[in-house]
């Protein structure tokens, strides 16, 4: 429900502020972290981007945050501020309320309820449907970058590696722009036995709706040709599909310099997953909670730890890979509960001169039980560092450490 919002998390304890920072970033957010009064205030003065939010702990270590809200309220009308106080400073808390602040909420406080309140404070969005690639900042930009190629009709081409989304992105574009109701027609040019006959039917068949090329830059020489000549004559519009390589292609001569400047008028690049592990959590869950409804006897939701997993895999092939290994885990899955081994299988089979050493398997088995603990406490360090009988600064080091 935070999916899209720009928070402004004024926070000058690390800890406290980490916290909030990772949990926003986790639910769609993207968070801008200040930490004095005075860089908060020259930040909500002058944003480089409208803030939605702003959450502020009413204690700083340069000033408080009713001098920060009062201040910004006589140049600015400020965004929808949540305050954090302590028990100490609820009166101080109601003053600001009678000022103008949005609403507060009092330490130690539940993550639920403090979500539930921002969400009721974020500001009406225009309803764009399901996310398309994620939730993750990247994902926001390429989701924006749609609706803004929606809105023209020039060529587009998407830069990305195989498994990441390409066609979907395509087809979205063309849904939503004024050719919705003309055909989308697909042609897939990698070894295409006769690609010269497909490249024309496909034009013709796409008329005034659109032609979607992909893998442009496996055209042989006569075919860039003969597109550029249609780019120029026909009524279709081009949305094109090429590797990350296609602009060194053109540099080098392997593509055409002219046609490579006509269709990347609008481009839109697409990360791979391995550098939006957020994302690959988004599309995991997303695709598990479709297929479990599915089975006659579902499976418990997914735990801490294959988040985490999952979080931490590489992904070389991207999406097509991850859908993959899902299926075959839930085809061999035993019991009713999903564990990282079902996802990666390989895991069981490395050598044995390929054990972790003594320290890595205790960080690796302490790391196990922390997360066991947060997904027990939902995700509350401070009701985890009570179950594990430990403070919740030492917690969050430990956290810290091991990269959670």
């Amino acid at each position: 429900m935070l999916s899209g919002c720009r928070i402004a998390l004024i926070e000058d304890d690390e800890i406290m502020g980490a916290s909030l920072y990772q949990r926003l970033g986790l639910e769609g957010a993207e968070v801008i972290w200040l930490k004095q009064m005075r860089r908060a205030l020259g930040a909500l003065r002058t944003p480089r981007a409208p803030i939605d939010l702003v959450v502020c702990d009413i204690r700083l270590s340069d000033g408080t945050g009713e001098e920060l809200f009062t201040t910004l309220c006589r140049t600015h009308t400020p965004p929808p501020f949540l305050f954090i106080t302590g028990q100490g400073s609820i009166d101080q808390a109601v003053r600001l309320l009678q000022a103008g602040a949005s609403d507060y909420i009092a330490k130690p406080f539940d993550m639920r309820e403090f979500l539930e309140k921002l969400v009721a404070l974020a500001p009406a969005r225009p309803m764009r449907g399901e996310a398309l690639l994620g939730v993750s900042a990247a994902a926001l930009r390429i989701e924006t970058r749609m609706h803004e190629a929606a809105a023209r009709d020039d060529p587009v081409l998407i830069l990305a590696a195989r498994g990441t989304g390409k066609r979907l992105l395509a087809e979205r574009i063309h849904a939503r722009s004024a050719r919705a109701d003309g055909p989308f027609v697909v042609l897939d040019i990698e070894g295409h036995p006769d690609i010269a006959t497909a490249l024309r039917a496909t034009l013709a068949r796409a008329e005034e709706g659109t032609a979607f090329l992909n893998g442009v830059e496996h055209l042989p020489g006569a075919e860039q040709d003969a597109l550029i000549a249609a780019l120029v004559a026909a009524k279709t519009r081009v949305i094109a599909a090429a590797g990350l390589g296609l602009a060194a292609a053109a540099r080098s001569g392997a593509f055409r310099g002219d046609l490579h400047a006509r269709l990347s008028g609008f481009d839109i690049a697409i990360p791979p997953l391995k550098d939006r592990p957020e994302d690959a959590v988004w599309l995991l869950s997303r695709m598990f909670d479709s297929l479990n409804a599915r089975r006659a006897a579902p499976l418990r939701p997914l735990s801490a730890l294959v988040l985490e997993a999952v979080r931490a895999h590489d992904w070389p092939q991207n999406g097509r890979e991850l859908r993959g290994r899902l299926v075959k885990a839930l085809a061999a899955v035993q019991g009713d509960t999903l564990y990282p081994a079902d996802l990666f299988p390989e895991w069981a089979l490395a050598p044995d001169d390929s054990l972790p050493s003594l320290s890595e398997a205790r960080d690796a088995a302490e790391r196990a039980h922390i997360l066991r603990a947060l997904e027990r406490t939902g995700g509350q360090v401070s009701e985890a560092a009570k179950l594990l009988q430990v403070s919740r600064t030492t917690l969050w080091e430990k956290m810290q450490k091991l990269g959670l």
